[in-house]
Formats: structure tokens, C-alpha cells, sequence
């Protein structure tokens, strides 16, 4: 599968909620201002035990960058009143997702980190 249709069924298996059948390796590795999370079995337990914070987006994809083994795709995560702007880079090997770095905020900006 090519880099293209493996983001794309990603997108499509996470709004149906299927996160057990990801196309991901089982050395699949995902990073994110939470921390990482090491192997498929783990990142499904952990979806599991928090499917409240992980299903029932809709995503809205605003750029994709596609090359030979990496995708990078920022898009708008939608769930109920709930928006998130990510970034994600993604790295494939064996036509699976090996490995995804997320990008986004979590929090409110530290007084001691605000722009004036």
C-alpha cells in the first residue's frame, strides 16, 4: 500500500473506530506531547482503557506531504464541541505505519510563556 492510502486508511479506521485494525506494525512506536507509546498491543490497550479521550472524531485534513517511506498531515480533530489542531508525521516500512509523531497543544500557555 502506498504512503498515501496507508495515512488515508488510518483517518478512515479512527472515524469508524475500528483501532484494532490499524495498519500498523507490531513494532509500531507513536509519540505525542503525552509521551511514547511502544508496541501495538500496547498503544491498543491504551486506546482501550481511554476510548472516551481517542473515538468519535471527525478530521479534517488541511495539508499532506507524501514521500517514498514519511507523510507529514496537519489536519482538525472534531469530537462533539471539542477541536484539536494536530500535526502528525508518520514513517512506514513494510507498506504498515511504523512509526507517528503527533503535534499539538495540551494545556494553557504558562503566564511565564505568554507573548506581550
Amino acid at each position: 500500500m502506498d504512503p498515501k492510502s496507508l495515512v488515508r486508511r488510518w483517518f478512515e479506521i479512527w472515524e469508524k473506530g475500528d483501532y484494532e485494525n490499524l495498519p500498523i506494525s507490531d513494532n509500531f512506536q507513536h509519540s505525542s506531547p503525552f509521551g511514547i507509546i511502544k508496541g501495538k498491543n500496547e498503544y491498543a490497550e491504551l486506546v482501550a482503557a481511554n476510548r472516551e479521550k481517542f473515538l468519535g472524531y471527525q478530521f479534517k485534513i488541511q495539508d499532506e506531504l507524501y514521500s517514498k517511506n514519511s507523510a507529514c498531515v496537519r489536519y482538525i480533530a472534531q469530537q462533539g464541541d471539542f477541536s484539536l489542531d494536530v500535526s502528525e508525521w508518520y514513517y512506514f516500512k513494510n507498506n504498515l505505519i511504523e512509526e507517528v509523531h503527533a503535534y499539538y497543544h495540551i494545556g494553557e500557555v504558562r503566564e511565564d510563556r505568554k507573548l506581550k
